[in-house]
């Protein structure tokens, strides 16, 4: 029998991780934009959305954004901007359309590099599809709105459903913990002045407490303890 990379979480375990799923997915209809932003992650599946939607002329630019991966170091061993851009070129990316951001360490430098790099290539957007992880999308459209206020953004990802993507990352405690880590960053960051802030039901807030609790822990804001809680601290650096 194969290997259940969810078996050891409970049913009312995946419910609420499925809240989180639903909560933090944006759903937004694809669009034409100016350009794309790939936000870096473990997840080898964004490069290739990023390539279906510009074959589908979404956009014409694309930057591949992210440093060294600290999730999955040995799958993205020369960075996640290098590894996505290739996948993304072996799928059909002409490399006149790709922009390189090697440096940004999390969602905020994302952004604010890739802004830079599509300025440095004489590209002004007023509009960006922002392409991330499906669980992202919620957190990569609050960071661009207080990031980059007067461009739109569209987000996009991989239309999965949750046991789909945690069977093909394979590791079904690391999605819920990035789950809770993601759902805490959406409730405090606004604070810290690195998102907007956003609508967060009660009961999704109960939800993440609940797989807090339950030690779904390995994603929190170090020294902070769950994603229910108020901001207290406001010199994190982590965005």
């Amino acid at each position: 029998m194969a290997h259940d990379p969810g078996a050891e979480i409970t049913p009312r375990q995946w419910r609420d991780a499925g809240l989180l799923w639903q909560y933090l997915r944006l759903g937004h209809p694809p669009r034409r934009c100016d350009a794309a932003i790939v936000l870096g992650s473990h997840d080898l599946g964004v490069p290739v959305r990023a390539a279906e939607l510009y074959r589908a002329g979404y956009f014409p630019t694309v930057v591949f954004s992210g440093a060294a991966n600290r999730t999955r170091a040995d799958r993205l061993p020369r960075g996640e901007a290098v590894h996505f851009a290739e996948r993304a070129a072996a799928l059909g990316v002409p490399a006149a359309a790709i922009l390189l951001e090697p440096h940004a360490r999390n969602t905020g430098e994302n952004l604010t590099l890739s802004r830079r790099v599509l300025t440095g290539a004489g590209v002004h957007p007023r509009s960006v599809i922002l392409i991330a992880m499906p669980y992202m999308e919620r957190r990569a459209y609050a960071t661009c709105r207080r990031r980059w206020p007067r461009t739109e953004a569209v987000c996009a990802s991989a239309p999965v459903a949750l046991d789909t993507y945690v069977r093909g990352i394979g590791d079904g405690r690391l999605v819920v913990e990035k789950l809770v880590g993601t759902l805490q960053r959406v409730l405090e960051y606004p604070a810290r002045g690195f998102a907007v802030e956003q609508e967060v039901p009660p009961r999704v807030r109960e939800a993440g407490r609940r797989l807090a609790a339950d030690g779904f822990t390995g994603a929190l804001i170090p020294d902070r303890p769950g994603p229910a809680e108020g901001p207290k601290d406001t010199a994190k650096k982590d965005i």
